[in-house]
């Protein structure tokens, strides 16, 4: 069979790939949190016809000369995610959340056993030396391979029957929580309730300490432990959680942990909207919400961040693509047909 044929095969191949990745695009160009991708071509193996050769400065010799190469075709190089922030769309829930910036949420399930540099023990991680520097814990790595958590672009948030704060899909949200020492001499807050930053939890409303719940509100992952009947809540910019109870007392829950991606593109796309840390996603920098990070908006769920006019511009150029190769394949076959007729 002569090579274009093999060149134009290739080319319907690379093609329909690319269709399948604009068609994935607009089918979920109204799901939260969704990042677009983009197949990249590349040309592919070349076969040399003739091969180069330096020339010789001699008498009776030639000059040099240049190599002729004949490609067969291409094929899809990769597939890259646009990891660029979508618009925000509000609900009117104050425990949606999302990210104006590039970090992740930390989500998964109750953490009970751990290995390696993480230490886990009764649902906490353990952070040892944090590097605290305006919320930012330079150089301090989350060995999240090490864990089953998992990244989250998508804050749809709520509370369970247990007092923890959970997702769209029954994932635990992680954050850091306070020492809840309630002194009612004081005004309840952060102030007076110093963040405990060497330990990743998952966030849960305090337990009631006492009946007569003056004295102490902590944090516990105890089941049965009885916690504080909330009314309303919001979260602030940095991530701190405040709900207020039904005597219109605030308790303040935590603070969400973000992380930060050397190589976003690294990450690899699990059920949902969940990612986990690939190989070549590099570091994942475990942090607060900050400038570097993007502020938290509440009341706001990310959108798809797909182009639709620019999808359907692609898919006119791949269909005239397509429709290029399969006229390779018949003008190719009519060839083939001719020297087949020749001795007629």
């Amino acid at each position: 069979m002569v090579k274009s044929m093999n060149a134009a095969v290739a080319g319907l191949r690379t093609h329909q790939t690319r269709m399948d990745v604009i068609s994935n695009n607009i089918a979920n160009i109204n799901t939260w949190g969704y990042k677009a991708r983009t197949a990249n071509f590349q040309d592919s193996l070349y076969t040399n016809m003739v091969t180069s050769s330096s020339g010789k400065i001699m008498a009776g010799s030639t000059g040099g000369v240049n190599a002729s190469q004949i490609g067969y075709g291409s094929g899809v190089g990769s597939i890259s995610s646009n990891f660029s922030v979508g618009s925000g769309q509000y609900t009117g829930n104050s425990l949606d959340c999302m990210i104006n910036g590039p970090a992740f949420f930390i989500v998964g399930p109750f953490q009970k056993d751990g290995d390696g540099s993480v230490k886990v023990e009764e649902g906490k991680i353990a952070i040892e030396d944090p590097d605290e520097e305006d919320g930012l814990y330079k150089g301090k790595t989350l060995p999240i391979g090490d864990t089953s958590l998992t990244l989250s672009r998508v804050g749809i948030f709520t509370v369970d029957s247990n007092g923890f704060l959970v997702d769209a899909n029954g994932n635990y949200v992680y954050g850091y929580t306070y020492n809840h020492e309630y002194d009612p001499d004081k005004e309840q807050g952060t102030d007076n309730m110093p963040i405990i930053y060497d330990e990743l939890v998952p966030l849960r409303i305090p337990i009631v300490d006492d009946a007569d719940a003056t004295k102490s509100a902590e944090y516990s992952t105890d089941k049965d432990a009885e916690c504080f009947r909330m009314t309303t809540y919001t979260v602030g910019k940095d991530g701190t959680i405040v709900g207020v109870d039904r005597d219109k007392v605030p308790r303040t829950i935590g603070q969400l942990a973000v992380v930060l991606v050397e190589n976003p593109n690294g990450l690899e796309q699990d059920n949902g909207y969940l990612f986990t840390a690939g190989d070549n996603a590099g570091e994942v920098y475990l942090t607060t919400s900050n400038t570097a990070t993007g502020e938290i908006m509440s009341n706001y769920l990310e959108m798809s961040n797909v182009d639709l006019a620019y999808e359907i511009s692609l898919m006119i150029t791949g269909q005239r693509g397509y429709q290029a190769n399969t006229k390779m394949i018949t003008v190719t076959d009519q060839m083939l047909e001719e020297l087949v007729n020749m001795k007629r």
